[in-house]
């Protein structure tokens, strides 16, 4: 069990047997166990098959959100299925950037209504595109069992919580040779020219004196070491890419390095999950100037890796939109890839530091750096400031250069990266470590190119975030800042913007009171997801507003309506669906342009969904005609009143999702009318993010 998880070791020991089984059951070359904390959304990996942590850091922490296979799974509580590298590339272009040539299998741990976690099984291309049944099994059998451990953890007080790393399980020999054969095996490897076994993380742990020879150091050298950190004349990254690569597809590969001006070196890697083995088989070459491997500082991390992380990042910068997914995602790369016990990041506004995302810190101790003045002079201001990035290898460093410097628990070393765009500071990143630490040359030009690369993503969200404000302020202004008291009548309502992207749409409800026992209700969507749009609902919604005060007729009001619309010429059109209640008669009389059918719930919670004329959106014709439906409305009644965005989602059926809130509302025990509309949006959400806005409006005749 990882030293930084808690919970039952029982428990974690029962979990790692059942994910091991199910790996080598389901014939699996790899596998990721993820668990959900409660009260977080963000799926933390806990256990590691089959794949070293250096490649597996990066998706140490996915977000629920995020377009990822495990991630999906847990959202919509279903098997996620990728069959080839075509479908993972069009649909998980971040995924497909690490493991191209996979199948993968994401499935969600249920436990009642709770989605505890997911299990991620990856399988070379060779596989079929389609799932077997055997594998669908051994998958749903190890999500009921795994649930249980989960569970048991969960009802005893001490759930099972992942680490900082996860546990890496090493594989099961399916048989242990004996004496005999381990001997022979030992002398085949002594024998064959060449060998060298190295494990998962690329650590050599046996090599002949031949290979030592070739590879031109002491085996005593190289034992527990990867090739790439003890040789400089692998200073290229050709043999840790291609390691990599073999670990990964699970396919032999083979490459050639020039280890002096005429000896040249060939390398053949054949992996399976516990390690690689490397076959070296030298040839001579004519000598010729200037073809030496440049050397590389032994004290400089590999390249491959630090290259891979790096592009690991761009990826996922490319898909954030606001400085909060920023903060984010830089958080959940950076401290698992690069070995930073804490992060923070801040922006520069109005001279001053401001504080908009931090890991590995208190929030006490960062509210302390919130609102800081450019000119204190402290190191995150005095880097951005000099546009220079600084570097502390210890706290000794550190307290010499800033003897008021603060320190953070145990932390002894220090990075604080300016982030600058054309000279323009942007902000500050600043990361922090539990050990000192050298930050040799190599490292520090990468941490700036990382830094660059935080730079344009933050500056690109805060312009986003500013003009995404600027247009909620523009749409929420025009929608009732509350609604009114009408005797007789409770109600609720509700307006949630789209999720994703400045969707800034035109949404709208509205109640009006028209006399001392009448009053009307509308609700609408204009088309289009901008700012025009919002600007458009709130010239309808008050053209809708001014008329029912006037006393008309709901087909009478529409048709008016439409004919401002029309005349706005905008090439905008709208639904709306118009209520008149009459209170002291005891009915309503309502009429629809084009607009989704209200629901009725009587006094016994009978529900029906009221189908009427549809008359035709507005705006599309200067002489439309709508026509009036009158119902009964008897004290107990309530009209749910919705937008499309709640029940409309790509590829389904709209009409049955409509039935299907119908049939929530019918069953809702809620007598308060806001924990009843909460239920309503918790059942139409509770499959997949929405990418369109919400409108809702619930209006109830006291009894």
């Amino acid at each position: 069990m990882s030293s930084a998880a808690s919970g039952p070791a029982g428990d974690w020991d029962d979990l790692a047997t059942l994910f091991r089984g199910l790996v080598q059951d389901a014939g699996a070359s790899g596998g990721m166990l993820f668990l959900l904390p409660p009260g977080e959304p963000v799926l933390q990996l806990a256990m590691l098959y089959g794949s070293p942590w250096g490649i597996a850091a990066p998706w140490s922490r996915i977000r629920m959100e995020e377009s990822i296979p495990a991630a999906e799974a847990a959202r919509e509580r279903r098997l996620v299925w990728v069959g080839s590298s075509e479908e993972m590339a069009l649909n998980y272009p971040r995924l497909a950037l690490v493991v191209p040539d996979h199948t993968v299998a994401a499935s969600p741990i249920i436990v009642g209504d709770a989605v505890l976690g997911t299990v991620c099984l990856l399988w070379p291309s060779s596989h079929s595109t389609h799932l077997r049944r055997e594998e669908s099994e051994v998958l749903d059998t190890f999500c009921r069992q795994a649930g249980l451990v989960l569970q048991r953890g969960a009802k005893s007080g001490d759930p099972l919580l992942p680490g900082i790393r996860p546990v890496l399980l090493e594989p099961v020999r399916l048989r242990t040779p004996d004496r005999a054969e381990a001997l022979a095996a030992y002398d085949f490897a002594v024998r064959l020219p060449g060998a060298v076994s190295l494990d998962l993380e690329g650590r050599i742990t046996f090599l002949n004196d031949t290979a030592a020879d070739l590879l031109g150091a002491p085996a005593v050298d190289l034992l527990d070491a990867c090739p790439w950190e003890r040789l400089q004349w692998l200073g290229d990254p050709t043999f840790e890419d291609r390691f990599r690569d073999t670990v990964i597809s699970r396919r032999p590969t083979h490459f050639t390095a020039r280890r002096s001006p005429d000896l040249r070196l060939s390398f053949q890697l054949y992996p399976d999950d516990t390690g690689v083995s490397v076959h070296i088989v030298p040839f001579r070459t004519a000598s010729s100037a200037g073809t030496e491997q440049p050397v590389r500082s032994l004290a400089e991390p590999p390249e491959a890796t630090t290259i891979y992380h790096l592009m690991h990042l761009a990826a996922s910068l490319t898909e954030t939109v606001r400085v909060e997914d920023v903060a984010d995602k830089v958080g959940d790369q950076l401290l698992p890839a690069f070995g930073a016990a804490g992060l923070a990041l801040m922006t520069a506004d109005d001279g001053r530091l401001r504080v908009v995302g931090h890991q590995g810190y208190s929030a006490a101790f960062m509210a302390r750096f919130d609102g800081e003045s450019l000119a204190a002079g402290s190191p995150p201001a005095r880097a951005l400031t000099s546009h220079r990035p600084l570097f502390f290898t210890s706290f000794a460093e550190f307290k010499r250069a800033y003897p008021d410097a603060v320190r953070y628990g145990d932390r002894d070393a220090w990075a604080f990266l300016p982030l600058l765009i054309c000279g323009r500071p942007v902000g500050i990143l600043v990361l922090s470590y539990d050990q000192a630490r050298h930050f040799p040359p190599t490292e520090r030009n990468l941490l700036v190119s990382v830094a660059g690369l935080i730079a344009q993503a933050l500056d690109r969200a805060r312009l986003y975030d500013a003009k995404d404000n600027l247009a909620r302020t523009l749409q929420n202004g025009l929608l009732p800042h509350r609604l009114p008291d009408v005797p007789g009548l409770r109600t609720a309502a509700r307006y949630l913007p789209a999720g994703h992207g400045m969707d800034v749409g035109g949404d709208f409800y509205d109640l009006i009171r028209c006399g001392p026992a009448s009053a009307a209700a509308a609700i609408g969507d204009v088309q289009g997801h901008n700012v025009q749009a919002a600007a458009l609902m709130g010239q309808l919604r008050t053209a809708v507003h001014t008329q029912a005060m006037a006393g008309m007729r709901p087909d009478e009001l529409l048709a008016r309506t439409n004919q401002v619309m029309y005349d706005f010429d905008s090439g905008l059109f709208a639904s709306c669906l118009y209520v008149h209640l009459d209170l002291a008669g005891g009915s309503a009389r309502l009429a629809t342009a084009g607009h989704l059918p209200p629901l009725l719930r009587h006094p016994d919670r009978r529900t029906e969904i009221l189908e009427l004329p549809a008359g035709p959106l507005l705006g599309v014709t200067a002489d439309a005609e709508y026509s009036t439906v009158e119902i009964p409305l008897p004290p107990g009644t309530t009209i749910a009143l919705y937008t499309d965005g709640l029940v409309e989602v790509p590829g389904a059926d709209i009409n049955r999702a409509i039935v299907s809130l119908a049939d929530r509302f019918a069953r809702a025990r809620d007598d308060d009318l806001e924990a009843l509309i909460d239920t309503l949006l918790h059942h139409g959400l509770r499959s997949v993010p929405r990418t369109d806005d919400i409108a809702m409006l619930l209006i109830h005749t006291a009894t």
